[in-house]
């Protein structure tokens, strides 16, 4: 019978040293629940990073792919087919956007997101060629293509892959006078994360998205929501931004637009800016393929039919509160919203996800000091509970 070590073992023969998992190997999920191939079972507190909202193998969505698989599953772009129009026209009306883009990544969309805003500043604001300005935030993460990397302020990230494309500034997150003195006019998009979660799960200020959003279109400025991580339920609401009530001018989603069955991304803009592109202009092989847009479908119903938004808020109110009962030293801070929350401790994470799993959670560290806690959205709140009763054994020990 194979072992959690042994498929380590084999897997670490043949793998690129990119990644550093906790020892477990799984082999099935269902809900918020994971089994590894010796038959322990863990609850699952990171959800692929937010992108099982619906949770693991969701009934609905696999139905979906059943039917659509043996149907059609490529056609790209260079023909139309039955699913996209369906796909676009769904989370268009769920979000009160007139027009998406699809890709498949979340590194895809956020490229696709900046080529948008650069474009419509060359076409709309009348910025000289190749000045175009994106203006990001210090501790972001937006993705891992070479253009990405290069406006991050991990020093891991960039080291050794440069030389990195210029047209970003970087500033402060959660400063709005620093994004003031920022703009000129050669900006064109400003492009931020509602909430860092790989920067540690940090909130912004209330008030300050909201003031970003007045700023931008003061000056003409694309406001760039990345709701990758925080949108389609995950902070208690179906986009993150709600909670500021703005509407940001070009949102960009992914991870939970699957449900976890398969990449599935895309940006939500007004007509007005996406009529940039022409045939041409940018596109992808798999991006609004029929599969994927089948898959879309049924993911954004689940979010819709079973209220993981209004779950996320519920659930993760009363999960915050518990967490802020733990009396533990090691706790530096517990901050987040919905079921997007971080616990930063005094000491590095790592040792402590590791005790987690061996009580059957799973949670993972970021920026070295925190463990993040973000289960699926289906999770019940008698799992969160026995959840609760291990986290406070280990952060006590």
């Amino acid at each position: 019978m194979p072992t959690n070590r042994s498929i380590i073992k084999s897997t670490e023969k043949y793998d690129a040293h990119n990644y550093h998992p906790l020892p477990v190997v799984l082999t099935r999920g269902k809900g918020a629940w994971v089994w590894d191939v010796e038959g322990n079972r863990y609850l699952d507190m990171l959800s692929g990073y937010s992108a099982l909202n619906q949770g693991h193998c969701h009934p609905h969505i696999a139905k979906a792919i059943r039917a659509q698989v043996g149907r059609l599953t490529l056609t790209s772009r260079a023909f139309h087919n039955d699913q996209l129009g369906l796909f676009l026209k769904k989370i268009c009306t769920m979000t009160g956007y007139e027009k998406a883009l699809p890709m498949n990544s979340g590194a895809e969309a956020v490229e696709t997101a900046i080529k948008t805003a650069r474009k419509w500043g060359y076409f709309n604001k009348k910025i000289p060629v190749n000045k175009a300005q994106i203006i990001v935030c210090k501790n972001n993460f937006h993705g891992r293509t070479t253009t990405i990397v290069g406006f991050s302020t991990e020093k891991q990230y960039q080291n050794g892959f440069g030389p990195f494309a210029p047209g970003f500034k970087i500033i402060p997150y959660n400063d709005i006078k620093a994004l003031k003195k920022s703009i000129n006019r050669n900006t064109a998009g400003f492009l931020v994360e509602p909430i860092q979660g790989e920067g540690g799960v940090i909130v912004p200020d209330t008030g300050y998205l909201k003031d970003c959003y007045k700023l931008c279109h003061k000056n003409r400025v694309l406001m760039i929501a990345d709701e990758i991580q925080t949108g389609l339920g995950r902070t208690g609401y179906l986009l993150a931004c709600d909670f500021e009530k703005i509407r940001p001018d070009i949102v960009i989603v992914g991870k939970a637009l699957s449900g976890g069955f398969y990449p599935v991304s895309a940006i939500l803009c007004d007509d007005h800016i996406m009529k940039v592109f022409k045939p041409g202009d940018h596109g992808s092989t798999f991006g609004g393929n029929p599969l994927a847009a089948a898959i879309g479908i049924a993911a954004l119903e689940v979010i819709e039919k079973e209220n993981l938004s209004k779950r996320a808020r519920e659930l993760g109110r009363w999960f915050g509160e518990e967490l802020f009962k733990i009396d533990s030293p090691i706790i530096k801070e517990i901050r987040g919203r919905g079921l997007l929350i971080g616990v930063e401790l005094m000491k590095p994470a790592r040792p402590y996800c590791e005790d987690l799993m061996k009580l059957g959670i799973l949670a993972k560290e970021t920026h070295e000091m925190v463990v993040r806690f973000a289960p699926p959205l289906v999770v019940e709140k008698k799992d969160l509970a026995w959840a609760l009763a291990r986290i406070k054994k280990v952060l006590k020990a």
